[in-house]
């Protein structure tokens, strides 16, 4: 699971994901083949959402485990399993966290986890395109499609270490999962954000 980090460092580094690439793609570098799990230093889901025209606040998860199992000899094969301590939620104020755990919103006693399964990748570029999945809130399970951008493929700073890092974005309906309080005061659509360096498990 993800070591805790402040809400700003979040924001200021700006998920469940996987850019669908093609074998020729960042032809400087090549990942082979194996589990990838999340760096817990750069690893960051977080989501807005727009409070009465007001604002676009920022909440994140503080708690998570990404595995990726990447296949280069055939990428869509590729697969992506994400889970989300529901409560590690954070607002950075203690009392909206409190809600945000109650039955209002995530009703994290009863619901602990948030889960991604992906069911498909498909390419547009060779740096971008769709990973498509199964999303889990509140025992309540929605198919959610994320935009995904392969930054790049290397090796960690010791040089040991194939990582890849990712950008990934996509908008969901929190009605959909019965987390709507509020609706329409505060928007039913939220934007979900992702930005995460993999390395090399296994």
């Amino acid at each position: 699971m993800k070591k805790q980090l402040s809400l700003s460092a979040a924001i200021l580094a700006g998920a469940l994901a996987f850019a669908p690439i093609s074998n020729l793609a960042f032809a400087q570098d090549t990942a082979p083949a194996g589990t990838y799990a999340e760096d817990d230093a750069h690893a960051y889901i977080y989501f807005t959402y727009d409070h009465q025209g007001y604002s676009a606040p920022y909440l994140r998860f503080n708690d998570f485990a990404v595995e990726v199992n990447y296949d280069p000899a055939n990428v869509t094969a590729s697969t992506v399993n994400v889970t989300i301590d529901a409560a590690s939620i954070d607002s950075g104020v203690a009392d909206f966290d409190d809600h945000l755990n109650s039955a209002d919103f995530f009703e994290t006693e009863t619901y602990p986890e948030i889960t991604f399964v992906s069911t498909g990748l498909t390419q547009a570029t060779e740096t971008t395109g769709t990973l498509t999945g199964d999303l889990t809130i509140k025992g309540i399970t929605k198919p959610v499609t994320l935009d995904v951008t392969l930054n790049k493929i290397g090796t960690t700073m010791q040089g040991d270490t194939p990582k890849m890092g990712f950008s990934a974005k996509g908008t969901v309906l929190r009605s959909d999962f019965d987390v709507d309080a509020y609706v329409p005061y505060v928007s039913d659509e939220v934007d979900l954000i992702i930005e995460i360096e993999l390395e090399k498990s296994e």
